[in-house]
């Protein structure tokens, strides 16, 4: 039986009277209450309810108050601002508008500057929500967002760090936005989370790198922070349920040549040829189109593919993969056929040179 609960709820100075709750609200602040860390640490679950409650009726006023909230002197008060702030971006689409618009933006970005970990954390996450709304994304980045989110991205807690990589993979999505997340230093801390993070930490450094990575200087940053050792790592690591992001970010680095070098030291041909013998469709589609960029303009490491036993995988799946798969795998296999021996003074004066041929 749904029970109505008659109640006063005060925040920062305001009351709230005659609220009614009833048992409806709490999958509704379950749903609120799926981030990874509490939005609300020391409110009871009623006043939790409550504040749901009267967003929903009187949300215009309530965000003012809670955009005062964030510049108080008061860590504890602004903490709890943000904290309220976050829920309500996460909660409704129609309140990230309504939260930008009320002069929210600048003072999170403050607070992701925060020495307070937990008030950093708070701070990432709400901006992360708001950008959420494309049109806020242009105004979170122009307000100076991005070196703040990238500094929480090298100190901040497991939570602040992902968040500021989902916050950056939202704000690369206008394309003018990637070349200045690159140079502001987000490439070495997001390769720093694909090796080091828990899973969501992975997924969400590989999907930010595979967004950034569409532009040329950032492949070459990436490949200098060596992102290239935990990608083939991953991909090789059929268990760890990130072959396919993996690869799609290789995918996307591979058209470079020192991505491609690094890709062979770090012994990703082995890896490759595996994932076109036992990988899923859509893995073998990535793989056999990143051993087809690798092998196109070099002798050397179409050599080093063919004697990896590339070819009958690759024989397999040019008869039973996907149409696209079937046509990359039919061009790989005349590569590795085509005759090598009238190249060996190349091949050789290309391994004293370092250059593939």
């Amino acid at each position: 039986m749904e029970t109505d609960v008659q109640s006063n709820f005060t925040y920062m100075g305001r009351t709230f009277t005659n609220l009614s709750i009833n048992g409806s609200s709490s999958s509704a602040f379950s749903d609120c209450n799926s981030d990874r860390s509490g939005e609300f640490p020391t409110a009871s679950s009623q006043s939790r309810r409550l504040f749901l409650a009267c967003a929903s009726e009187n949300s215009d006023e309530l965000i003012h108050q809670l955009v005062s909230g964030l510049d108080s002197d008061s860590i504890d008060e602004a903490k709890q601002a943000a904290i309220e702030i976050r829920l309500l971006a996460k909660n409704k689409p129609e309140n990230r508008i309504k939260i930008a618009r009320a002069g929210a933006i600048k003072p999170l970005i403050s607070l992701i500057s925060s020495t307070d970990l937990q008030l950093q954390e708070n701070g990432v996450t709400a901006i992360l929500n708001l950008s959420l709304c494309d049109e806020n994304k242009e105004l979170i980045a122009a307000s100076g967002a991005i070196k703040p989110l990238v500094r929480a991205l090298k100190i901040g807690t497991s939570t602040a760090k992902e968040n500021a990589a989902c916050a950056l993979l939202r704000l690369s999505q206008v394309e003018e936005n990637k070349i200045a997340i690159g140079r502001s230093g987000a490439i070495p801390p997001l390769v720093n989370l694909l090796e080091t993070g828990n899973f969501r930490g992975k997924k969400d450094a590989s999907t930010a790198l595979y967004s950034l990575c569409s532009v040329k200087e950032n492949k070459v940053r990436a490949v200098q922070a060596g992102v290239m050792k935990p990608l083939v790592e991953l991909m090789a690591d059929f268990s760890s349920n990130m072959v396919d992001k993996s690869a799609f970010v290789v995918s996307e680095l591979i058209s470079t040549k020192e991505a491609r070098a690094a890709l062979v030291d770090e012994g990703g041909i082995p890896v490759l040829v595996e994932i076109v013998e036992v990988g899923t469709q859509r893995q073998k589609e990535i793989a056999v189109a990143i051993l087809l960029q690798l092998c196109e303009d070099s002798v050397v490491y179409r050599t080093m593919v063919a004697r990896e036993g590339a070819i009958p995988p690759l024989v397999a799946l040019s008869q039973s993969g996907t149409n696209r798969a079937k046509r990359k795998a039919e061009t790989l296999i005349d590569l590795l056929r085509q005759p090598r021996s009238g190249n060996a003074a190349a091949t050789a004066i290309a391994r004293t040179s370092g250059v593939p041929v």
